[in-house]
Parts: C-alpha cells; structure tokens; sequence
C-alpha cells in the first residue's frame, strides 16, 4: 500500500503524534524525558522549527510544531532515529521503538482562523487530565504535570528558546505579557478540574477528521499546494523529500564556505583533496554542518574531499573526544549566529 503524501511547505503547523510500536512504553524514565527533550532542543537547531505545545505521555507524545522550512519529514526521521538508537543503546537492544509513522496532521494556524489552533492547543495539555494523572478527583493541578510545555506558560524560568507561546496566546486573544499567560493558565485549570468537561464531543470529532484541522478555505489551499508534489509521486519516501534536502544542502553550503574562508582554507573541493590535509579544520566543519543541517555524509565526503562518507563521522567523534577542537566548533559556530 502506497504512503499517504506529507504536505509540506514553508511556514506549516502539524499535530504531530509519534507513538511506542505496540503500546510500548518510550519516555518511563527521567533520563528518557531528558534525553528527548535534548534531542528536539537539537531538531528546532538543525530545522528551525518552533515548537507550539508540547506533551510527553508515557507511551506516546504529542507536540504543536511549526516548519518555517519545508522539512517535517526529514527532521522527524532524524528525531525520531536519534532517539530510537539512545533509548535502545541505554537498554542494550535492538529494533523498532515507534508505531509505524508518526501520524502529522495539518493544522491552520492563520490569525484569522485561530479555532482549530486553540483546540490542538488544548488537546495537547489536557492529555494529563484525559489520562486521570492530574486533575479531576486527582486532588492535583495541570500544573503538577511537568513533561509538558503548559508549565512554561505560567514562568518564563527555564523556559526553552524553540519553544514560542506567543501564537496560542494570541489565538485566545490574550496579550503576550504575564497578564495573558496567566489568563491561559487559569483557564485550563478550570478546565482540567473536570476530567469529563475536560475536552467535548466538537474537539474530538475534529481531531479525528483525518490530515487536515481547518476551515475549507484553508483546506482548499493546501490541497493546491499538494498538486505539484502528487503529480510526480515517487514509489519510495516523501515527495517532498527532495525540497527539504535541498535546503540542508544550501545551508550546509553556507556553513562550509564561510568556515572555510575563516580557516583560510580553499573552497574548492579539488583543492581540499589529499590524504591527511586539514584533519582538524574538516572535523570542525564537518561537526558544524551535522550539528546545524541534515545534510547526508555522502554529500559532505564530496564538499570537502574526504572520501569514503565514513569519514564524515570519524570526524564527528574526532571532535567529540578532543576539548580543543570542542572548544574551537563553539567559538566557530558564533560566526554562523547560532545558538550553541
């Protein structure tokens, strides 16, 4: 059976839902929770995303993401990859740790149509309730439940930089200051005090549409987007993979030229060829590029003349183990005005 098409496009907002392949159970330890939260902190870098609402529960996790790129499918299988390989490595095993594809549900996320945006939202931090871990009869607050982004709404102490809280207050036309985040707050407490009230009969039928949360002018305009990427289908993966490779690979470019340049070092890959030239400075850009694009080895081994796409992770680990070169990936990466 053929894989639905992902709609992609700049700007896009997804109901993203990943879960444990047969109920299993994927964030059961604090060092699981942290270890996923490190890596989607690495997937807003990488991507650029901007990260809505988010929810960890158990066996399941639901997040309110935003792609200002068109990029879903590959940050979501590099996410959901790392992951999967820590949590088996921690365990010593082997083999699957998600349910088949996560399922991403296109949410409209205009100012004018702000109702589908304000029921994801809600949707995503009254799981808690829904689930009887935190209000009701529970005798404890939402805001007792921490693997969530609803606690960040009421401080900005410890509050992550991917995640943006202005659009759902906004969506409840509240303002963005202490007085609307406590608004919110207050607000879904009331609601989280009645597991029953928590979510009515209109939110779940609309959740349980399908791929699409929105009215059907905003339907209508995805649908047209999709129509170039239906056309030439391709029998493996998403057909709008290749959109989002070519971005890493622009930004990769970017990397490499402007580190190369500071390294004095030359830009043409035919220049950088040699067994043994620049180990350390293409440890750095190498590092720099994984840790800021998905471009695959294969295309960074050509850039910089390295051979075998082995290479570019003997590089990675070269880095990794050497404090000096540590040291100098951060200082370089101020160059590129990102966040280390």
């Amino acid at each position: 059976m053929a894989r639905p098409i992902r709609y992609q496009a700049p700007g896009a907002i997804y109901h993203v839902i990943a879960r444990g392949d047969g109920g299993k159970m994927v964030f059961d330890t604090e060092q699981d929770r942290r270890a996923w939260l490190k890596r989607k902190e690495e997937a807003c870098e990488k991507f650029g995303w901007l990260v809505h609402a988010w929810v960890l529960m158990g066996n399941h996790v639901h997040v309110l993401l935003e792609t200002p790129e068109p990029n879903l499918v590959v940050g979501m299988k590099w996410l959901l990859g790392v992951y999967t390989q820590g949590w088996n490595g921690r365990r010593k095993r082997r083999g699957h740790l998600f349910q088949g594809r996560y399922k991403a549900v296109v949410v409209n996320g205009e100012d004018r149509d702000a109702h589908y945006f304000r029921i994801v939202a809600d949707y995503i931090h009254l799981n808690p309730v829904r689930a009887g871990l935190v209000g009701g009869t529970t005798g404890k607050s939402l805001m007792d439940y921490p693997q969530s982004s609803f606690p960040h709404y009421h401080s900005k102490r410890d509050r992550p930089n991917w995640l943006v809280t202005e659009k759902v207050l906004q969506a409840f036309e509240l303002g963005e200051g202490r007085r609307g985040a406590r608004a919110y707050v207050n607000y879904l407490e009331e609601r989280a005090k009645d597991r029953k009230a928590a979510l009515n009969d209109e939110t779940l039928n609309a959740l349980r549409r399908g791929w699409h949360l929105g009215d059907k002018s905003s339907r209508a305009k995805v649908l047209a987007a999709m129509a170039d990427q239906i056309r030439p289908k391709r029998r493996l993966g998403s057909v709008a993979g290749s959109a989002a490779r070519s971005h890493d690979e622009a930004e990769a470019e970017r990397i490499v030229s402007k580190i190369l340049s500071n390294l004095d070092l030359p830009l043409n890959p035919d220049q950088l060829a040699g067994r043994g030239r620049w180990l350390d400075e293409k440890a750095l850009i190498v590092a720099l590029v994984k840790k800021y694009t998905a471009a695959s080895n294969r295309w960074i081994a050509d850039r910089l003349a390295m051979g075998h796409p082995s290479s570019v992770s003997r590089a990675v680990r070269r880095v990794r183990h050497d404090s000096k070169l540590a040291r100098k990936q951060r200082q370089l990466g101020k160059l590129l005005d990102f966040k280390d």
